[in-house]
């Protein structure tokens, strides 16, 4: 990937949003090779020809949702989602192994992580849950 934070981590995904059957809001599309790669029994789920969400709200049970209004709980996944975790040591940075917590002691870490994002070493539609960059959800 040539850099992770741009449109190419949204390559087959529908840029279109979608309302999330639990909790009404609206959320953009995932690609299914990201659910793939984070469900606990990917051998076992029925991929429908069809556009699929992520939910990043914490205080909802989903965290992937299509069209259809089909869901995908955390309890179906086999990845903690960093963004729906009330936990500072919840994953932030699924490519490099970087928590919340670490992310605000060290400064140096986001600068690490957009350097390498720019020298395209980072795997966010496989790594990351939502599929997306984690520069955006970096501490200020």
């Amino acid at each position: 990937m040539s850099d992770c934070c741009s449109s190419s981590c949204d390559i087959g995904a529908p840029a279109k949003r979608h309302r999330c059957p639990v909790n009404g809001q609206e959320y953009k599309a995932v690609s299914t090779t990201t659910i793939l790669h984070h469900i606990k029994e990917p051998w076992s789920w029925e991929e429908n020809q069809q556009a699929y969400y992520f939910c990043d709200d914490p205080n909802c049970e989903v965290v992937y949702f299509g069209q259809d209004n089909t869901t995908i709980k955390a309890s179906e996944v086999r990845t903690g989602v960093g963004i729906k975790e009330k936990n500072q040591n919840a994953m932030l940075c699924y490519c490099f192994g970087v928590s919340f917590s670490a992310a605000e002691e060290n400064p140096e870490i986001k600068q690490f992580v957009t350097e390498k994002t720019r020298g395209g070493i980072c795997a966010c539609e496989y790594r990351n849950p939502s599929g997306k960059c984690c520069l955006k959800d970096f501490p200020k």
